[in-house]
């Protein structure tokens, strides 16, 4: 894909914005094209530029931002929105996942969430551009990734160690468009490949990545792991 993804910043607090600024502008493939400070001057700048993609906050001067997922689902369907919000109250989660928000990012916000959010977006866009119809097995990955990057005790079994699983998955992102084979995880990680093959595995069934198989350059297939 070489078209800048536009990106429209929605966030009254300046300093907060100019954080979602740098951050987007960071990752590859995004262009901030504008900030608004409130309701009305998104309305305006969505009439006028309709980006691709509005990275809004909930708690904004004139209104809450969920009203503005209903008016931009009306009037610009075509138009995604990744909330970044303190906001936790269930009955605006739930308007938000109505609104067909595509991922929802609780602040205090870290650089890791928000790239690991962008580029999945990025990734959806690039499938979407490429074949006029998917498998069942890439609709169900649409569909059932874990928005949370954070990999809790309760999710790491016995003789896995979370923070080399965080180093992998991080390797695993960055690498996306590409993938990367288990002994390239191996290498990185500092892990034997067969472990590095077991943390990819456990990574697989907790769906955070997924795996295909590739033609290298001498003709053999190779296994290559991809966010999802």
């Amino acid at each position: 894909m070489t078209k800048l993804i536009e990106v429209l910043i929605v966030e009254d607090d300046a300093r907060i914005a100019e954080i979602h600024r740098r951050f987007t502008e960071k990752i590859e493939g995004f262009q901030v094209v504008y900030t608004a400070a409130n309701g009305e001057q998104a309305m305006e700048w969505l009439e006028l530029i309709q980006p691709q993609l509005v990275l809004l906050d909930v708690y904004l001067p004139d209104m809450k931002g969920t009203e503005l997922v209903e008016f931009i689902r009306q009037d610009y369907p075509d138009i995604d929105i990744i909330m970044i919000t303190a906001a936790s109250e269930v009955q605006i989660v739930r308007k938000a996942f109505r609104g067909g928000v595509f991922d929802y990012i609780v602040k205090p916000l870290t650089f890791d969430r928000f790239k690991e959010s962008l580029l999945h977006y990025k990734s959806k866009l690039e499938k979407w551009s490429e074949k006029d119809q998917l498998s069942r097995e890439e609709i169900e990955r649409l569909w059932n990734r874990e928005n949370s990057s954070l990999l809790t005790i309760e999710d790491v079994p016995k003789g896995i160690d979370p923070l080399t699983l965080e180093k992998i998955l991080k390797s695993i992102s960055e690498m996306n468009q590409n993938g990367m084979t288990a002994e390239e995880v191996s290498k990185v990680s500092g892990v034997s490949r067969s472990t590095a093959r077991r943390y990819l595995e456990h990574l697989i069934s907790k769906r955070r990545i997924y795996a295909e198989l590739r033609y290298g350059n001498v003709g053999r297939p190779e296994r290559r792991y991809f966010i999802e």
